[in-house]
């Protein structure tokens, strides 16, 4: 799928824009703080619900205004049920949180936006992949999951909501929360072994992708967010005293983590800024493969000034890992030229909030 055509409004600094994008290569140029990257984060908002830069998706509304809308028209092929077009809109607003549609009807979960419209970015914070806690790392791997096993997102929510009502139990007597333990316990499995089936299914294509941009050698592992060899019912029951003293469900795949290591120790302790974020663009480039192959998922790749972050090297390894995605790509940039990705398809120049077609020189 592709993102065909985008409309945004009020989306920080952008009153109103209109966007008709190029299946293959996109550019979007301007000044710092022009804008730029606010029309990535319009179009991950579409995928995703979400922005890539805040958790806070009120802080997305523009100055003085109530709320932000944000439209756009996918098409192409996809897996089953996911081919044609689509229209796709999400409204953020300050009172009422957000709202999403997909062909004019509602969503019950934003998990559906990626679906018709899967989209992945590559920004300059991508290295907070590897330096910060597994929060994000679950996050990432659980949108590939997503893709690879289509229960695994009614498992995600029923799982969630059982956690909720079994850390609401531990609130109350003793022993009042074990009618929630086989419910989590089952749920629990079922998201963990479909975790674990995608971190050994991106093993090949880590490698790969690791070796091909010149990137530290690395060990993936799957932590469950519990310990071997238990099962996730025996896990609870280990952890009651601990649960029931605190209130909160401390083992289960809420807590797992995708352990990356060099040396034996982790990546975040031993890897400068720059290395850190190098193997998180092979990582989720390693992502974008697996999804290519096993679900027949092409994302959208957005990169945010991706010159800035690689030196010269790099950046070539870089490209040469993106052709066979063969993806949507929307760049942005200081200059209207992208040297090391050839001569875009499409080119946008975006300043002060204000977005037109710019034709390259010939």
């Amino acid at each position: 799928m592709i993102l065909g055509e985008l409309t945004v409004r009020n989306l920080r600094c952008i009153e109103q824009a209109e966007l008709s994008l190029h299946p293959e290569r996109n550019l979007i140029w301007g000044g710092n703080g022009s804008g730029k990257t606010s029309l990535l984060e319009a179009m991950f908002l579409l995928g995703r619900g979400r922005s890539f830069r805040t958790r806070n998706s009120e802080r997305l509304i523009r100055h003085g205004q109530e709320r932000l809308v944000v439209f756009g028209r996918t098409e192409g092929t996809g897996p089953a049920g996911t081919g044609g077009v689509h229209a796709v809109g999400v409204e953020v607003h300050r009172r009422d949180g957000s709202r999403a549609r997909v062909d004019a009807a509602p969503v019950e979960s934003l998990a559906e936006l990626s679906r018709v419209f899967p989209v992945q970015v590559i920004d300059p914070e991508i290295h907070k992949l590897i330096e910060e806690g597994g929060r994000r790392r679950r996050r990432w791997l659980d949108w590939a999951v997503f893709h690879v096993e289509p229960r695994f997102a009614e498992w995600w929510v029923r799982y969630g909501r059982a956690v909720r009502q079994r850390n609401a139990a531990l609130r109350g007597q003793s022993g009042a929360a074990r009618p929630w333990d086989v419910e989590v316990a089952s749920l629990g499995e079922r998201i963990s072994d479909a975790r674990r089936a995608v971190v050994e299914q991106l093993q090949p294509y880590w490698l790969e992708v690791a070796q091909g941009l010149d990137c530290p050698a690395a060990e993936l592992q799957y932590f469950r967010g519990w310990g071997a060899p238990h099962s996730l019912a025996e896990a609870l029951e280990g952890s009651r005293v601990r649960d029931e003293a605190r209130g909160v469900t401390h083992v289960g795949p809420h807590r797992a983590d995708l352990l990356i290591r060099v040396g034996g120790k982790l990546a975040r302790d031993v890897l400068s800024r720059g290395q850190q974020k190098l193997m998180a663009v092979a990582l989720t480039l390693a992502q974008l493969r697996l999804l290519k192959e096993v679900s027949e998922t092409t994302p959208t790749l957005l990169l945010d000034d991706p010159a800035a972050e690689l030196d010269s090297e790099h950046l070539g390894h870089f490209v040469r890992q993106i052709e066979p995605l063969g993806c949507q790509l929307i760049m942005t940039s200081l200059q209207p030229e992208t040297p090391a990705f050839g001569v875009p398809d499409r080119v946008f120049h975006v300043e002060q909030g204000r977005v037109g077609r710019y034709n390259v020189p010939s």
